[in-house]
């Protein structure tokens, strides 16, 4: 009964799936083609910004989605049918200068990303959920589970830097990418691992075609500063359970790295995703959902 109720969940995300770019077919035998119809769409006022948001709604425990920044809440498509179908109420959202979200005075001075998630929750009235942030979000996601460890059930941190800012992990990072030949890569091949790329140019296609569609129009969102320095002590502090994920082949943060970087956060556990690099949620989305959705069923 279960897998049936699945498959029609799966079924249903098929035939309501977004028109506006095509939907990629057969990528590394995804479940899912396309996006979901969602039951709630909107801004929420934050600030400066009006925030986009994707809710799924119903009862289920909610779990929030954080893009990289080569990506908006539109990059989800192959995890929120399985996790729909998991029973999950699942929240996507557009950080500043990303998808659709707003600015509304470009001069005031910009909150940090972790108030805007804070904000966003409010304003769904939603206390507790679980984070589940890759990249750029993956760092949002540590800054806010060292702000409001009261809002967490669980946060999980995939192929992310972390935003650490210990001199040692710094030098590391600039011999790993060295500026700007690093940056002067295409995105595509700086995200993607190498195996997804020769496998896969259908799937790399789209995920380009997002990436190039993810900036917000309008006023330029300012930096963001953090709420936290984020160091390595500072990880040690961290109360609520915790899963960091990479890919195997990922150029910013490859296994020893996030080795390094999990054994400053007690009681997190790991898992390396193969044949995959820095979107591992988009090239092995199999793999990855089945990790993410075992680990937060137990938290």
């Amino acid at each position: 009964m279960k897998r049936l109720v699945e498959l029609a969940l799966v079924a249903f995300a098929i035939a309501t799936m977004e028109s506006l770019v095509p939907s990629v077919s057969a990528v590394q035998a995804s479940p899912s083609l396309g996006q979901p119809a969602f039951a709630r769409e909107g801004w929420a006022d934050v600030g400066s910004a009006r925030i986009f948001y994707r809710d799924s709604g119903g009862t289920g425990v909610p779990v929030v989605l954080l893009h990289a920044a080569t990506g908006s809440s539109a990059v989800w498509e192959y995890q929120l049918p399985s996790f729909i179908a998991a029973g999950f109420r699942i929240i996507a959202y557009d950080r500043r200068g990303y998808g659709r979200t707003e600015i509304k005075d470009a001069a005031a001075p910009a909150s940090t990303a972790a108030d805007d998630l804070a904000g966003l929750l409010t304003h769904l009235g939603v206390d507790r959920v679980h984070l589940v942030g890759t990249a750029a979000g993956g760092i949002v996601v540590v800054d806010f589970a060292l702000s409001f460890p009261e809002r967490l059930r669980s946060a999980v941190v995939a192929n992310s830097i972390v935003g650490v800012q210990d001199e040692d992990y710094l030098t590391l990072s600039s011999r790993l990418r060295p500026t700007p030949q690093f940056n002067a890569l295409p995105a595509e091949f700086r995200e993607l691992g190498p195996s997804y790329r020769a496998s896969n140019e259908e799937g790399t296609r789209r995920w380009t075609a997002l990436e190039q569609r993810s900036r917000a129009p309008g006023i330029p969102a300012a930096p963001q500063a953090m709420r936290n320095r984020i160091t390595f002590k500072l990880l040690e502090s961290l109360k609520v359970p915790v899963l960091m994920l990479t890919g195997d082949a990922d150029l910013y943060s490859p296994p020893p790295v996030l080795r390094l970087i999990a054994a400053r956060i007690h009681g997190s556990e790991s898992a390396i995703v193969d044949d995959a690099g820095h979107s591992a949620y988009w090239e092995q989305p199999d793999v990855f959902n089945k990790t993410v959705l075992d680990f937060i069923r137990r938290h």
